[in-house]
């Protein structure tokens, strides 16, 4: 039997960060912590894992969709960054039959679903995964948000998931703990600390207590500072109902351009 795989929600960064040179408050090694920490977490692993399945806050859709592309192409859906990042890929395979598996797992919980045959990887995969597992051997399968962004429903569609880390796939959730973009380059917290503190109370929350939380976010210290639109939080809610009564743990943590960031696992 494969070891049981983590959940984890995991921060981006901001578009391809770490191929280019930010300008003040961030400067040039201003990622080089989420690096070290993407560039760890398959050694951290209980053991490598059969694939991951990418809950990514850049794909969004009527319903929940699951990629079935069994050679996603790629997706550069960011602007007026260098042209060097334009050229960057990740050749990951996809893993069709495991779509499949998470539609029929989703469909069996009474939750809407759909397939996708063509979506290539968005910078919410490539970005982190090329650091993650440069190789690009672990076959990715991505998942998009619901488009109404409800957190309940997350939190019950990664309930439909949690059997997948018995079956020796890691559940990864890619957004960012913090994301106001008209705020980030200006340096200053953001209320970032303050929101952060209140998502690590609720990460190490046992689980009836954290998926409330999660469900009533918008009640959080500064959280409609730290998230305009809640895009990219909503990953967490799905890890965290894929977390089942897994402890949760503060994995990462760094300040960027004045702004918290953190990722967190539950194992």
């Amino acid at each position: 039997m494969p070891a049981r795989q983590p959940a984890i929600f995991l921060p981006h960064g901001g578009g391809p960060c770490f191929w280019m040179d930010f300008p003040p408050p961030f400067g040039p090694r201003a990622w080089d912590g989420l690096r070290a920490y993407l560039s760890g977490l398959v050694a951290s692993l209980p053991e490598r894992p059969k694939a991951f399945l990418v809950v990514t806050a850049h794909w969004e859709a009527a319903e929940p969709t699951v990629s079935v592309n069994p050679k996603p192409g790629m997706l550069y859906d960011y602007y007026g960054f260098p042209d060097h990042t334009y050229h960057l890929q990740y050749p990951a395979p996809g893993a069709p039959e495991l779509g499949l598996e998470v539609a029929r797992l989703i469909e069996a919980a009474g939750l809407p679903v759909a397939t996708d045959e063509k979506r290539g990887f968005d910078h919410g995969v490539f970005v982190p995964f090329l650091i993650v597992d440069p190789q690009a051997e672990i076959p990715v399968v991505m998942l998009s948000l619901r488009r109404d962004l409800d957190p309940a429903f997350h939190i019950r569609l990664g309930k439909a998931l949690a059997p997948l880390r018995d079956q020796g796939v890691a559940i990864v959730g890619s957004g960012m703990s913090f994301h106001d973009l008209r705020t980030f380059f200006a340096g200053g917290d953001g209320a970032s600390s303050a929101f952060d503190a209140w998502l690590d109370e609720t990460a190490k929350a046992p689980a009836p207590e954290r998926e409330a939380r999660l469900a009533a976010w918008e009640t959080a210290p500064g959280a409609r500072r730290c998230h305009p639109r809640e895009e990219h939080l909503l990953p967490l809610m799905v890890i965290a109902g894929a977390a089942g009564d897994s402890e949760g743990r503060h994995a990462f943590r760094d300040v960027v351009g004045g702004k918290t960031i953190s990722a967190f696992e539950f194992r």
